[in-house]
């Protein structure tokens, strides 16, 4: 796999692209242009339901759809898992009013501008290329479920069996192109227009694994809504 250098994230100002996916949680297609002259968009841009840190920030993302809704924008679950993969995980993990959908070849990930990060054994040249023991210097501290902080492969190993997710055939088959997908979300106004983002991007890793404050996010979300 070669990595590409020329990936930026779509930045406040720009404007973001349509893109057409599989929906998940209902039937049919889900395309950012559909609301596009018609409501705020809150797009989340996850790898797939494999990684045990992307359940959390769906969730965490999730948990914040009422709030949203009260100021009339939407919210848009994107995740890296094949269709049928993804709904079987949303029907014994349901979430209410989840609006979501799948995204195997990482086609929005890659109009926003998101790398997919390659694993070697002794380079790093972020955000295209990690070492192995960069990935193993790395820290995740989840106070609630980790015992402290560690590296982020001991840290999902102990999630996903707190989780008790078993990866399948499609995860080892996403997985094997799309593992180092950066993930990150995006706020677009009535437009299309970016207002506010937060990604895996910046500052060799800073942010990896990482989700955004809560009320970063809201303050801009009330920017945009009025």
């Amino acid at each position: 796999m070669s990595a590409r250098s020329d990936f930026v994230p779509l930045q406040p100002g720009d404007r973001a692209p349509n893109v057409v996916l599989d929906a998940i949680t209902q039937e049919g297609k889900i395309a950012l242009d559909d609301f596009r002259g018609q409501k705020p968009v809150l797009v989340g841009l996850f790898r797939g339901l494999h990684c045990a840190f992307c359940r959390r920030h769906i969730a965490a993302q999730a948990r914040l759809d009422p709030e949203l809704r009260e100021k009339g924008v939407e919210s848009l679950t994107v995740v890296n898992t094949p269709i049928e993969r993804a709904r079987l995980y949303f029907r014994y993990h349901p979430i209410p009013n989840l609006l979501a959908a799948s995204d195997p070849e990482r086609a929005s990930h890659r109009a926003f501008g998101l790398p997919n990060l390659e694993f070697t054994e002794n380079e790093t040249n972020w955000p295209y290329k990690v070492s192995m023991a960069a990935v193993k210097d790395m820290r995740v501290d989840i106070p609630s479920e980790l015992p402290g902080p560690m590296d982020p492969i001991a840290a999902g190993e102990i999630l996903d069996k707190r989780d008790h997710y078993e990866l399948t055939e499609a995860d080892a088959q996403m997985m094997a192109t799309g593992h180092g997908q950066l993930a990150g979300q995006f706020l677009l106004d009535r437009q299309g227009i970016v207002r506010w983002s937060f990604t895996e991007f910046p500052e060799g890793g800073r942010y990896m694994f990482g989700a955004p404050n809560p009320q970063e996010l809201m303050s801009a979300v009330s920017q945009v809504a009025q």
